[in-house]
């Protein structure tokens, strides 16, 4: 049977650790960041500069879009999303339900599942935990993730506690319909139950011992970075992981900033997905290690030096400041391509890093040191 996450390195003075991911698609180490690609693909740049350039060990795919379009039997009949977008690594799937839940003038929920409208078309659908798990099953990523209510911020503490409930109750039978549903493609698939509680520490401990009871190799921490303090997110990380084994796998989604995600990994987290460097890239916002470039800002219109002379990225080695700040200005494409290009390649190269100074020892240290320089705006 296939050991799904292993733990290698524990750092000595925090709670950080490096790991190995195994997938029918290959390995991933941990830490890592997985960009989000909602429709199969990471806006802007393609699958071989994910690959070759960035350096992508794992991508994410999300339910609710890929259902809509271009639809399950579309990608079932390509052979899965792996054979439908050319992408040869492991993936992921968000079951959607983020994205249903933030539909609230157009979304209804119901013990049986979530009635939603389309954003598209305005047509009706159902979303239910065994359906979602057809859906993910025919999507064919190599995690799948339940089906659960992300709760808004903030939000009262009776809410709070009635949608655990559901989510719990969603949680137990979408387990049961992954167990019991053959695969659609020949590899496995590994589902993944989700973390709930919104800020409440009794609910997310409750949460916690639930979702462990079901011995899933990795599990999820959900409903963070939903616009509650930093201090909260970073609390409630603690908590949850002090509770969850070393043994397993922990992922924290949606999550975040770049020193979001290292204060994180100093807690013990060990994968994280976010839009926010290839939305902040589209935005002209851009990050180096020597701190943050809002590019389309007056003062990088002369300035002609590169975008980031230390980039593993050729572009941002070769183009200077002054024409991405043109290009993003004026909305060129290859603007958006470049700022993306830089960032995702500064995500994955902080993991990295990150992951070497744990196995050296000198996690803690080096977070402190490179948190002050990633954060300064330039």
């Amino acid at each position: 049977m296939k050991k799904w996450f292993e733990l290698q390195y524990q750092d000595s003075k925090s709670n950080a650790r490096a790991g190995i991911i195994n997938t029918d698609h290959g390995q991933v180490l941990t830490p890592v960041f997985m960009p989000v690609g909602t429709l199969g693909s990471v806006k802007s740049i393609n699958q071989n500069q994910l690959n070759q350039e960035i350096g992508a060990q794992i991508i994410l795919g999300n339910t609710y879009h890929l259902y809509l379009r271009p639809g399950k039997d579309i990608i079932r009949s390509a052979g899965g999303l792996h054979k439908y977008i050319s992408w040869n690594g492991p993936m992921l799937t968000d079951s959607g339900g983020y994205q249903i839940f933030s539909l609230s003038q157009n979304r209804k929920i119901e013990e049986e599942g979530a009635v939603f409208t389309s954003h598209i078309d305005g047509s009706k659908h159902l979303f239910t935990p065994e359906n979602n798990i057809e859906v993910q099953r025919a999507i064919g990523a190599d995690f799948i993730m339940a089906f659960d209510e992300c709760t808004p911020y903030p939000c009262e503490y009776a809410y709070a506690l009635k949608s655990l409930e559901l989510t719990h109750h969603w949680l137990d039978r979408g387990i049961k319909k992954h167990q019991n549903t053959s695969l659609d493609h020949p590899y496995e698939q590994l589902f993944l139950p989700i973390i709930q509680g919104s800020v409440y520490p009794n609910l997310r401990e409750k949460s916690t011992q639930i979702t462990l009871s079901y011995e899933c190799p990795i599990v999820a921490i959900g409903g963070l970075s939903v616009g509650e303090p930093e201090a909260d997110l970073y609390a409630l990380t603690d908590q949850i992981c002090e509770i969850i084994p070393d043994s397993v796998g922990r992922y924290l989604m949606g999550v975040g900033t770049p020193w979001n995600l290292l204060e994180c990994i100093e807690r013990g987290i060990d994968m994280f997905d976010c839009v926010l460097p290839s939305r902040n890239a589209r935005h002209g916002l851009i990050y180096t290690p020597n701190g943050m470039i809002q590019i389309k800002n007056a003062k990088w219109k002369n300035d002609f030096s590169p975008l980031d002379a230390q980039s593993p990225i050729v572009s941002s080695r070769n183009y200077s400041k002054a024409y991405v700040s043109h290009l993003v200005r004026n909305k060129e494409m290859l603007g958006a391509q470049i700022a993306t290009l830089q960032n995702l390649s500064f995500y994955a190269k902080l993991m990295e890093e990150a992951r070497h100074q744990i196995i050296i020892g000198s996690f803690s240290k080096w977070k402190e040191n490179i948190t002050s320089s990633i954060t300064r705006r330039l």
